[in-house]
């Protein structure tokens, strides 16, 4: 399992490696004085609008789970997710991927549920929440006139079909799952594990877990209602974006609509696929090459942008979650450990 984790941060780096060189080459006339200047001039009331706008969102997100988590427990306070999902994003963003499981292990045990049962709410939450930024998205490519101004608008459009058919794919696959779930997961294990027994065991569980998740939304008014926090929780995030490039004086930033901003988000998490613990990369290089290749965004400012965002919307959550860890005298560390050593022995349950 070490020599596998090590593979992979070795192949990470290279990665990242090859992504600054190649930019480094493109901009071999990068002006660091001018960098320096304009990053300085940055007004700081956007950014704390900015940061309020990520911290409102952490609430909603809270609020979500507590939704999730009506069949299961109807009492569950609000108030009280937010501390485990805080703490759960500051993991996440200091840590990286060993942080992931940190959240739904924190709310498992503050509510006396079993993990399994968490990390089914977690999975299921990932596709609200691609389903919740496509709808955004592709509102903005088909009904904003913002981006038809665009040279890159037809494949744009283009992106917009391939994500409306990726979401009726995967919502007709979760249909399926809801109903069929158990006899679908008992048909992947005899299929796959008679190939490979650990691969079909791993699809099933996989599967059960999604059925789980799915079992949470008791009623079309909680769907509703999921689908509505979702699509609020990720306009917040549009809008932090926009804070943050409004903070600069320069035009092509200044003047960034909601709508092309979807686009830089799109840009952000498409490159955050490629990503280091506490450091990131793939998703600043991603950010700063749209910046500067579809929005004509002068590279120095560019670069000064790309990194603010990075800051304030993935890194911004982590002193109040170290502060929130120390208090209740929590280690990230710690808690990664141990919700990564239960993860591993847990099993779906039903609801």
């Amino acid at each position: 399992m070490q020599n596998k984790r090590t593979l992979i941060t070795v192949v990470i780096v290279a990665l990242l490696g090859i992504l600054v060189y190649s930019q480094i080459r493109e901009w071999r006339d990068f002006d660091w004085a001018t960098f320096w200047a304009q990053t300085h001039q940055i007004r700081g009331i956007h950014i704390l609008h900015a940061i309020a706008l990520i911290y409102l969102h952490y609430g909603l997100r809270a609020l979500r789970w507590k939704i999730f988590l009506k069949p299961l427990k109807k009492d569950t306070s609000w108030l009280g997710l937010i501390p485990p999902t805080v703490i759960g994003f500051t993991g996440l963003a200091l840590l990286g991927r060993p942080g992931e499981f940190i959240r739904p292990y924190l709310i498992a045990r503050r509510e006396g549920l079993s993990l399994s049962s968490q990390i089914a709410v977690w999975t299921v939450e990932r596709i609200f929440d691609l389903g919740a930024f496509t709808s955004l998205m592709v509102a903005a490519i088909f009904v904003s006139k913002g981006l038809r101004e665009l040279s890159f608008y037809a494949k744009f459009r283009d992106a917009g079909f391939v994500l409306m058919a990726g979401v009726a794919g995967l919502a007709l696959v979760l249909v399926v799952i809801a109903k069929n779930g158990e006899r679908l997961a008992n048909w992947a294990e005899a299929r796959i594990g008679s190939i490979r027994a650990e691969f079909g065991h791993k699809v099933a569980s996989k599967i059960r877990e999604f059925g789980l998740g799915l079992n949470t939304i008791e009623s079309p008014w909680a769907l509703a209602q999921l689908s509505a926090v979702s699509v609020a929780m990720w306009y917040l995030i549009a809008l932090a974006y926009r804070e943050v490039t409004h903070a600069y004086a320069i035009p092509a930033l200044h003047h960034l609509t909601i709508s092309k901003v979807l686009l830089l988000m799109g840009s952000s998490m498409v490159g955050s696929m490629v990503q280091l613990p506490a450091v990131g990369g793939g998703s600043q290089v991603a950010t700063i090459s749209a910046l500067s290749g579809i929005f004509s965004v002068p590279k120095e400012s560019a670069v000064s942008c790309g990194m603010l965002l990075w800051l304030v919307t993935f890194m911004s959550v982590a002193p109040l979650g170290l502060a929130l860890a120390h208090r209740a005298r929590l280690s990230l560390r710690q808690l990664s450990k141990e919700s990564a050593a239960a993860e591993a022995s847990s099993s779906p349950a039903t609801i």
